[in-house]
């Protein structure tokens, strides 16, 4: 019996900024950001929209463009860095979403029997959420699982990492009828606990805060989206744990040189070009290139072997994240439909065909596996129109950008906007204050 990725399903928000114009108003040459990174757009969030509704929006999508019953999903795992609540799982808002809109045709509370959960480890944490799946099922056949990678990546106005920004989700239906992909049960794993990028709660002396009220504590912990990095030290941290997986996978089957049986190369992508500049050192090991001197690791990356492996296993994962920019969790599964909406646009034949995934979350850990394209790949793919949805957004201003990112504007940029969003926070209430309501805005 195999297991694996039955069906897939994604969600983009309607709005993003052209990289240039971001460039252009920081001062940075449009060029190093769209051809030395592979930067063009940068997904956004609307006012109303975040975390929860962006994997409402996947999960919804899912169920209907597949005919599935919500009933027969047995668990909802959610994988995210963009948590709305420290205890009340980010998944229980999509599942209540959902439900009320598959309330007439399935009755109320269609998920009442469906285990639902959180896991967060960076943007590796919907990796875990596959796996620990993928376990589930091969020990429940007859279940399935549902997982969904949902994050905004957010940084601050003017930091390095800014133009990095983007978000959505992607949503994974994992059962023992593997259609898209079957995943085989081997595992590289590698982790270290570093501080190359993480989210802590800062410390403010109540004195420094505004109208403090009287009851809170001197020292006030404030969360914010934004995080703490090192750039070159996570690209560092990130190079070390997929070398220190993939061998491990190498390890695990025996395999001597694992990525040349793998059609694609699937990365967790920051960035458009970080998986093609990353891989260079085990391709070097791999291949016996000396790869010491800052010299030679250029040599490895503007060989001609090096860039015709890039563009055959490589290239076409990096195009939807081009136009989107870093979903955290998602962006690893986005870079699969790249590839596989890319290969089924040109009619490309891939069944049978084994592709390789290199995920890695900042903290840090990497994990390496490998899938197998199922016979029915293409009736799956068929749904997604990709690159066709991705022409449909709407473009905003620099203005608008700010204002959005500063939570400035009360009222929705796209007026034309049909789907979940958030309806009102309870400000009062002892024990409601802070409770998130949802609703399905047309």
């Amino acid at each position: 019996m195999s297991f694996g990725i039955e069906a897939a399903s994604y969600y983009v928000p309607s709005l993003y900024l052209e990289i240039k114009d971001l460039a252009e108003k920081r001062g940075i040459e449009p060029a190093k950001l769209e051809k030395g990174l592979g930067l063009h757009k940068m997904a956004l969030p609307d006012v109303h929209e975040d975390a929860a509704t962006f994997a409402a929006e996947s999960l919804l999508k899912l169920i209907k463009d597949y005919n599935i019953n919500p009933k027969d999903i047995s668990r909802i795992y959610l994988g995210t860095e963009s948590a709305l609540d420290a205890a009340k799982p980010t998944a229980t808002y999509a599942m209540q979403m959902v439900e009320k809109v598959l309330e007439k045709e399935f009755g109320e509370r269609c998920f009442r029997n469906c285990d639902v959960v959180d896991m967060t480890f960076a943007c590796v944490g919907a990796v875990d959420a596959l796996h620990n799946s993928l376990d589930f099922v091969r020990v429940n056949p007859d279940k399935k699982a549902v997982v969904i990678a949902s994050d905004y990546a957010k940084y601050e106005l003017a930091s390095s990492g800014e133009y990095t920004q983007g978000g959505g989700a992607v949503a994974l239906l994992v059962s023992s009828k593997p259609d898209l992909l079957e995943i085989e049960n081997n595992w590289g794993v590698a982790t270290e606990s570093v501080f190359d990028f993480f989210k802590p709660r800062r410390q403010y002396p109540k004195e420094n805060l505004v109208n403090a009220p009287e009851s809170f504590p001197d020292t006030i912990e404030i969360f914010t989206d934004e995080p703490v990095f090192d750039g070159q030290y996570s690209n560092q941290c990130y190079q070390d744990r997929i070398r220190e997986a993939y061998q491990h996978y190498k390890d695990i089957t025996g395999q001597q040189k694992p990525y040349e049986n793998w059609k694609y190369l699937i990365f967790h992508l920051p960035y458009a070009f970080h998986g093609k500049r990353v891989f260079t050192e085990i391709y070097s090991l791999e291949n016996n290139i000396s790869y010491q001197t800052p010299e030679e690791q250029k040599a490895v990356a503007k060989s001609e072997e090096y860039i015709n492996f890039i563009n055959e296993k490589i290239e076409k994962s990096q195009r939807a994240s081009s136009e989107i920019g870093n979903m955290y969790t998602a962006s690893i599964f986005m870079a699969l439909l790249s590839a596989l909406a890319t290969s089924y646009n040109e009619n490309e034949d891939l069944a049978g065909q084994e592709i390789g995934f290199l995920g890695y979350g900042s903290g840090s850990k990497s994990k390496v596996f490998a899938g197998k394209v199922s016979g029915n790949w293409k009736d799956v793919v068929s749904k997604w129109n990709l690159f066709e949805q991705l022409n449909k957004r709407t473009s905003i201003d620099f203005d608008t950008y700010e204002k959005l990112h500063r939570k400035q504007l009360k009222h929705s940029v796209n007026k034309d906007y049909k789907g979940f969003g958030l309806e009102s926070i309870e400000p009062d209430s002892p024990v409601l204050q802070g409770a998130r309501y949802y609703d399905y805005l047309s």
